[in-house]
């Protein structure tokens, strides 16, 4: 009976919810008070594995940045009092389990769900010490920073927190950052030649925009003005041997007599960009100009909706849909000095509805500038000097999460990218390869000048491992088969094996969307998935799975019904065997019998008939649905194998005593698995 039950609440998990979920939780809590951390993670597993149940690009050059002071933040106390969901509960918990048993890896997978939780605010400072104790400085020092500001905090962890911090920059001073990215001034031909050179940006496949204030520049009057101080907007295409041709003016009317920076084209042939003068710099507005083949129209200021009369609105980037663009502004409602907004636009490129400040997670009371938003990815990157820096701007990353459309907590992408210096402008190809930024950071005659840098990065290797367990005994299983597809089908499906003790490692590509699916001869398959397109480094990602034992009799299907004395499905039992489908979809090696029963009142043989008719109007829903007939078989069972003997009890027929819940659990639809050997086979034309 336990088997069957596992096995029904695979299926069919709502139905068994609430019952199996509190005595697990009931039974973890006790473990866990008393110390016994490897019993109650076995216990909140299991409810967690319950689950189903639960509620449930870069962008120009700001000539000159405020650089102010950082105001000491505010400590507001949190609401101690607001429950905490059961899922967030549950991550904690287990997250601490793991911990305490010094599964450092483990423990990070689970506290990175709950770091953000405002009942659980140690928990930023739990995972920072997990991922410093796998050897992920760079991370460990973001989070312990981000516990050390954190409203809701204890002295004790702090002092601890900043101890760490420490450690993490004595250990990463082996130059072992270097190893993975190098930074080198780019093609002096091409890039940076002149006072100064900044805002790459990349213009389809084979082009790159950017700015530079060099001899050969757009003037109006060549007596008064000199175009080594005055920036204009150029572009280069990659040559056959990948370097870049001689850089080409955009030429009149785009460039003008004023600065133009810092732009970036939308997907329509128009192009943004920023536009000041040395008369008036705080003057500085974001222009939209229009094309036809290389020749552009008269550039004209974008509204009030951007650019808000009497303060500066900068950097402008565009998605690759041309539906978004995000800039640097002052204007009023930010956080202080330049913040990042965005604002919805149309194929035109004309702004619609009101700006959007992109929060506190990244605005802070200092400056954020030049945007750049990695699509493959969906990553931020951006400048800041408010983040606690190097020295100056540094380049940060976000990660944003577009169901919730909610940015992650910025992270330092440290040395060699940043230094004591101002560094902006980061872009980076669709694979993290190659990127370019702008960095002031070597010496030049007037003190302050930028150049472009390219960025080589290591490649990203992404690791994906873990164990396949019995569901119903936690014991690893060896031999077991993973499956690995990819849903947008860039690669071959491939397949790896566990070892001895059921352990499982392999390599993921980047920018995957990853179906994987877990079996084994005499198991029910097991399912999951990975997303690499937000990894912007070399990382390991864990997924366990947990295999249910294939039983030799049969599962009940609950809840079908039919209309009265008829093989009619009605609606909710439609909804049920949708699920099956799923779980047969899942698991297309089985084939199955589907068999239905009646009570033992009436007719033996009609009851036969009827049963027969209701077990063949589920195959025919499910052949509907996808599934191959040839998996399916029908068989009706009468009365023939009820589940209790229901003569003890008096025929109640329709006086709705209880004792007719006998009948009723005997009126039953289940299906049996007959084979784990079917393959489906393509009929072409």
């Amino acid at each position: 009976m336990k088997r069957f039950f596992l096995l029904s609440l695979i299926l069919f998990p709502l139905y068994f919810f609430g019952q199996s979920k509190q005595v697990w939780l009931y039974e973890a809590d006790n473990y866990y008070n008393e110390s016994d951390y490897a019993s109650a993670l076995k216990f909140y597993k299991k409810a967690q594995n319950d689950s189903l149940g639960l509620t449930k690009s870069i962008i120009p050059y700001e000539v000159e940045n405020t650089n102010q002071k950082l105001k000491e933040s505010q400590t507001n106390e949190i609401d101690s009092t607001t429950e905490v969901s059961i899922g967030d509960y549950l991550n904690h918990q287990i997250g601490m389990c793991y911990f305490l048993t010094y599964d450092y890896s483990h423990a990070s997978n689970h506290f990175v769900k709950t770091i953000k939780v405002k009942e659980y605010p140690a928990d930023k400072f739990y995972y920072a010490l997990s991922l410093m104790n796998v050897e992920k400085y760079d991370s460990a020092m973001v989070y312990f920073e981000n516990y050390i500001q954190a409203e809701n905090k204890k002295d004790s962890l702090v002092k601890i927190a900043k101890k760490h911090v420490q450690g993490c920059y004595f250990a990463l001073s082996d130059n072992s950052i270097k190893k993975e990215k190098v930074v080198t001034l780019a093609d002096t031909n091409t890039f940076n030649k002149g006072t100064s050179s900044f805002a790459p940006m990349f213009w389809g496949d084979d082009k790159i925009m950017f700015t530079s204030a060099r001899k050969g520049g757009v003037l109006l009057d060549r007596e008064k003005q000199n175009s080594e101080y005055l920036c204009d907007l150029y572009w280069s295409q990659m040559n056959i041997d990948k370097t870049w041709s001689e850089p080409i003016n955009f030429g009149r009317p785009l460039n003008s007599s004023l600065h133009d920076a810092s732009g970036v084209f939308n997907n329509n042939n128009v192009m943004f960009f920023t536009k000041w003068s040395d008369e008036n710099r705080e003057d500085k507005n974001i222009y939209l100009a229009r094309m036809i083949d290389l020749k552009f129209f008269e550039s004209y200021k974008l509204d009030s909706a951007i650019n808000v009369p009497g303060y500066k609105s900068i950097n402008p980037f565009v998605t690759m849909d041309g539906s978004i663009l995000y800039f640097s502004s002052n204007r009023p409602g930010g956080k202080g000095g330049m913040d990042l907004w965005k604002i919805e636009i149309d194929n035109l490129g004309n702004p619609k509805g009101k700006a959007t400040n992109l929060g506190a997670y990244i605005n802070t009371s200092t400056d954020e500038i030049s945007p750049f938003f990695h699509e493959q990815s969906s990553t931020l990157f951006f400048s800041s000097n408010g983040h606690g820096s190097m020295g100056g701007l540094d380049i940060y990353k976000s990660e944003y999460d577009q169901e919730n459309e909610f940015y992650g907590s910025p992270i330092n992408m440290g040395a060699p990218i940043n230094s004591s210096k101002d560094d902006a402008y980061m872009i980076w190809d669709e694979l993290f390869k190659t990127g370019y930024l702008s960095s002031d950071r070597k010496p030049c005659e007037n003190g302050h000048c930028y150049n472009i840098y390219k960025v080589e990065n290591a490649p990203i290797k992404i690791t994906i491992q873990g164990f396949v367990y019995d569901a119903e005994t936690d014991d690893a299983i060896p031999e077991a088969t993973i499956t690995f597809k990819d849903i947008r089908f860039n690669f071959k499906p491939f397949e790896v094996k566990t070892n001895s003790i059921g352990f499982y490692k392999t390599e993921l590509h980047q920018n995957a969307e990853v179906f994987m699916k877990a079996k084994k001869k005499g198991y029910f398959a097991d399912a999951a998935s990975a997303d690499t397109r937000n990894i912007t480094e070399s990382t390991t990602l864990t997924q366990d799975f947990f295999l249910n034992k294939i039983p030799g009799g049969e599962i009940e299907i609950p809840g079908i019904e039919y209309d009265y004395d008829s093989p009619k499905l009605r609606s909710a039992s439609k909804l049920i065997l949708d699920t099956l489908s799923q779980f047969l979809t899942l698991n297309d090696n089985i084939s199955i019998e589907i068999r239905s029963h009646t009570d033992s009142r009436g007719n033996d043989d009609y009851n036969l008939k009827l049963s027969d008719r209701r077990a063949a109007s589920v195959v025919k829903y499910l052949v509907a649905l996808g599934i191959d007939k040839g998996r399916l078989q029908s068989k009706g069972m009468g009365e023939t194998e009820p589940l209790d003997d229901c003569s003890k009890y008096e025929d109640c027929g329709d006086t709705g005593k209880t004792d007719c819940d006998c009948h009723q659990k005997n009126r039953r639809t289940a299906f049996k698995t007959t084979s784990e050997d079917f393959k489906s086979v393509f009929k072409g034309n």
